[in-house]
């Protein structure tokens, strides 16, 4: 009989996750949550300028800020970490962030079927109405582990199910 697996966190498991790799390099800062929603933080830094003239975070650490807050909102959602892999992040634009400001994304759950997970959000950079860009995202869902054959938690290979 196994243990059963705690309830997925986001402010505790960001405190994992925002000290190693890419995210821990970009300084992500767990900000808010609630039932299918996670909010991020990427703190305004110099060497992560898009423009050398001009002290605005580049779009790249934004579609990373935003990437982890949408897997975050899936696990939020589901209520447990899971095997997950972005298959499409669109990110609409709609204007750069302010000048040394940090970019806040928020990212709902807002669907989860046998093998996807849909999301939506938008990144803003302290007003809600007035975001930088739009996301829309599709993500798969990850039964086995390919490399041991074995369903992670006991979960059904790819139903998405809990």
């Amino acid at each position: 009989m196994s243990t059963p697996l705690a309830r997925f966190d986001p402010s505790e498991a960001s405190k994992f996750f925002f000290r190693h790799g890419h995210t821990g390099w970009l300084g992500l800062r767990y900000s808010a949550h609630q039932d299918n929603w996670v909010e991020l933080e990427l703190p305004w830094r110099e060497d992560l300028l898009g423009e050398s003239d001009r002290a605005v975070l580049a779009s790249g650490p934004i579609i990373s800020l935003m990437d982890m807050a949408s897997g975050m909102s899936i696990w939020q959602t589901k209520g447990t970490f899971t095997p997950i892999a972005t298959l499409d992040l669109r990110v609409d634009y709609q204007r750069p962030a302010r000048e040394r400001s940090s970019v806040w994304g928020r990212v709902e759950c807002y669907r989860i079927t046998r093998s996807a997970a849909f999301v939506r959000g938008i990144a803003h950079d302290g007003d809600h109405n007035d975001p930088v860009a739009h996301v829309a995202g599709v993500f798969m869902t990850i039964g086995k582990d390919p490399r041991q054959g074995k369903v992670p938690n006991g979960s059904e290979a790819g139903t998405g199910d809990e």
